[in-house]
């Protein structure tokens, strides 16, 4: 399963799109709704997640938008589109829906280390260029 869910994420953070090569810390097999909250261990509720992101997510389902103060649904890799709730701003990651602002925030997504890490990224084409 493991190698199921690396391959399906083109061994990629699929919260902040880190890709394996830009960390010397192995992606984690992030339960998307935690086991503490009856998440399976099956294929529909993993994900492949940068040790930052998964740091910050922990057993998080949800945050409140910044925006409208509303309490929404964290991303879901496996039910929503990256680009409906993302985009790039150069090396910070903006989020332009309501669950998008609000997992920005909750996974903490422009935080300096992570922005220095992007930068990098940027620099040596590391980042999807449809992604901004």
């Amino acid at each position: 399963m493991d190698q199921t869910v690396r391959t399906r994420a083109r061994d990629r953070c699929e919260y902040c799109l880190t890709p394996q090569i830009a960390s010397k810390l192995r992606l984690w097999i992030d339960h998307i709704i935690a086991s503490q909250h009856l998440g399976p261990t099956t294929i529909d509720n993993l994900a492949l997640s940068c040790p930052f992101c998964n740091r910050h997510k922990g057993a998080n389902l949800a945050g409140i938008d910044p925006v409208s103060a509303a309490f929404v649904p964290l991303f879901n890799p496996r039910v929503d589109v990256w680009d409906r709730h993302f985009r790039f701003n150069g090396d910070q990651i903006i989020g332009i829906s309501a669950t998008g602002r609000a997992t920005v925030q909750v996974l903490a997504m422009n935080h300096p280390v992570q922005l220095i890490v992007r930068r990098a990224l940027l620099q040596e084409g590391l980042l999807p260029d449809a992604r901004g």
